[in-house]
């Protein structure tokens, strides 16, 4: 997850305890759960690209090939 938002332009800001707090350039920011073998829920998922201001599609494009497969199914978002 913070591998593809790095890709899309945000930075590590800061981080408190397990959370990542990203920044964009343009001022958008978006906090991450980092917690090690652990997947992120569908609705934290669906917020933090919300904050971010990407989609789905957006999100698998930066995502590359590391990582497991998200085809958006489940998010409450259009494919």
């Amino acid at each position: 997850m913070v591998g593809a938002l790095e890709k899309a332009g945000f930075v590590v800001g800061r981080i408190n305890g397990s959370h990542h707090i990203m920044r964009h350039p343009d001022g958008r920011r978006t906090t991450v759960p980092v917690h090690a073998g652990r997947d992120i829920r569908p609705g934290t998922l669906r917020n933090i690209l919300k904050d971010a201001c990407l989609t789905v599609e957006e999100f698998v494009s930066n995502r590359g090939t590391r990582g497991r497969s998200c085809c958006g199914v489940g998010l409450g978002m259009a494919e």
